[in-house]
């Protein structure tokens, strides 16, 4: 069945060396990669794009991966963190553009579609999800109280799999490890798609492989909703950052939009008057916000953003404890929502 949007980036991906000329200028072509600093198109080494390869699977054309953060996506991915475009049509048209496809004529009345449920769907995360089990007691909930992290068993939004398959690239065999699984999910709390954090054998850290973090299924707008909200909302990247929050602060309510590109482009729940945005410290945490915050404070929304002493709040409650990193957080919480922070 045809799906536009897989031609879409399938089409870009065989174009791969002109999208990473148009949006990120800053890299150079070196043998099969395109070569740049990170997402925000700075000069240097640490995110590569494919530019050769299959069409899916290991090792395919137009897939990034930026050694120094751990973020991996593909092309469209790279042209929303670059243009900041929210809306995911509005994203089809810019890709459309630049392809220099002509925009659809939307027809009259919508055609049905008959479900699919390949591999990197929302169908597929559902799958995951099904077969993983609540963290609580497992090597999971291990790897989280060794970030200083006590609350991840009564997140609905995590999960743990003992055998989670995982394949680096260039890897022809699928190896199964223990993982830390996390749903996201939109607005009518919906699966779209999973995370998952590979483990180390003993819980006691992430996995010893090349790539630890990799997620599927449509992330786009959507987030790790690991609280639930009301008229306030906090978002920030990881979910060891968020989950630092809820340690320090568990009258917050917290999402994980689980990348900087990701977290400038999340979908704001209808009614929500504050939001405060806890960035990571470093430029593209910077970027982020500044998209974020414009977005909401044209829909009307005030925005503060939270910022950590060190590289991260996970950073900060490991190093002065969650008393300290209260207080810090007492100094930038606007006054009416100070009370929450003690639950």
């Amino acid at each position: 069945m045809y799906s536009e949007t897989e031609d879409v980036i399938r089409a870009l991906a065989e174009n791969a060396e002109g999208v990473c000329r148009a949006y990120l200028p800053a890299g150079r072509r070196e043998g099969s990669y395109w070569i740049v600093g990170d997402l925000q198109n700075n000069p240097g080494r640490s995110l590569f794009v494919r530019l050769t390869g299959p069409a899916s699977g290991p090792g395919a054309a137009g897939k990034f991966t930026d050694g120094a953060t751990g973020e991996h996506g593909d092309l469209l991915d790279i042209i929303c963190e670059r243009t900041g475009i929210s809306r995911f049509p509005d994203l089809l048209a810019e890709a459309r553009a630049h392809l220099g496809r002509p925009q659809p004529v939307l027809p009259d009345a919508p055609v049905p579609k008959k479900a699919k449920a390949p591999g990197g769907t929302p169908a597929a995360a559902a799958r995951l999800i099904a077969a993983s089990m609540p963290i609580a007691g497992t090597l999971a909930d291990t790897y989280l109280r060794s970030r200083g992290l006590t609350q991840g068993g009564r997140m609905t939004a995590l999960r743990f799999h003992p055998k989670c398959w995982h394949r680096d690239e260039g890897q022809t065999r699928s190896i199964p490890r223990p993982a830390l699984i996390a749903a996201v999910t939109d607005g009518a709390g919906g699966l779209q798609g999973v995370h998952r954090t590979w483990l180390a054998p003993d819980g006691q850290g992430k996995a010893d492989v090349e790539t630890q973090r990799r997620a599927m299924g449509h992330l786009l707008g959507n987030a790790v909703r690991l609280t639930p909200h009301d008229d306030i909302l906090v978002v920030g990247e990881g979910i060891e950052t968020m989950l630092s929050l809820v340690e320090a602060a568990p009258g917050l309510p917290v999402w994980a939009a689980l990348s900087s590109g990701h977290l400038g482009a999340v979908l704001l729940p209808e009614g929500l008057q504050r939001l405060y945005i806890a960035i990571d410290r470093d430029p593209a945490g910077q970027r982020a916000a500044e998209r974020l915050s414009a977005r909401a404070l044209d829909a009307g929304i005030a925005v503060r953003v939270l910022e950590p002493r060190l590289g991260d709040f996970n950073d900060d409650l490991r190093a002065y404890g969650a008393e300290a990193l209260r207080q810090h957080l007492a100094g930038q919480i606007g006054p009416e929502d100070r009370q929450r922070l003690v639950g």
